[in-house]
């Protein structure tokens, strides 16, 4: 099956988290976002794509921070309150019924109940005509003890981290299970004579 190009998103399953900012006046804005990703091991920066016209992109750029959320699947309902399109002046914590949580080293604040949470400040924006590309500085990472061990590897069978699969018509929500199989990170860089 040939697929056009823009169905890129179809044949890969994406991470979903849950982005909180807040403007100058202190409302909070949620909004589910998978179009996100850690940049490059070891480095301490995540960069995620928006549309313009957000109010996530608009909070981002005012106060130089984020918070990524990372939510269970038993959060999903709440996920897709804050997927509406609210005016700016909502707080989308009161809306889903979600507890803010303090952050650490910035003022937006995090999601309780969520998995873990990255606390991040605006590094860089990358303009382009109808997105942008944000680069953020995790400046404080947390996750919730329940479901990481001493390592701060997650548990994930337990935890339940969310993924989605996008089709043509509508989304479905996935998360990952063990494929049985486990492989150092030396066994990539062996060398082929």
């Amino acid at each position: 099956m040939i697929l056009k190009p823009q169905k890129r998103e179809q044949i890969m399953p994406l991470p979903v988290v849950l982005l909180s900012t807040i403007n100058k006046q202190g409302i909070a804005n949620i909004a589910p976002w998978s179009n996100i990703t850690p940049i490059l091991r070891p480095l301490d920066e995540i960069i995620f794509a928006s549309w313009i016209k957000r109010d996530t992109l608009a909070n981002v750029r005012e106060m130089q921070e984020f918070v990524v959320n990372i939510p269970p699947a038993s959060m999903i309902e709440e996920l897709m309150i804050c997927s509406r399109n609210y005016p700016p002046e909502v707080d989308e914590f009161i809306e889903a019924g979600l507890k803010p949580r303090p952050s650490k080293q910035v003022q937006t604040p995090g999601i309780e109940g969520c998995l873990a949470w990255a606390e991040c400040t605006l590094s860089e924006e990358i303009a382009r005509k109808s997105y942008s590309l944000i680069i953020g500085k995790v400046v404080h990472l947390e996750a919730n003890d329940d479901f990481f061990n001493e390592a701060g590897e997650m548990d994930f069978e337990r935890a339940h981290p969310l993924s989605i699969m996008l089709g043509a018509q509508e989304m479905q929500f996935t998360r990952p299970i063990v494929s049985g199989r486990k492989a150092a990170y030396a066994e990539m860089f062996i060398k082929i004579e």
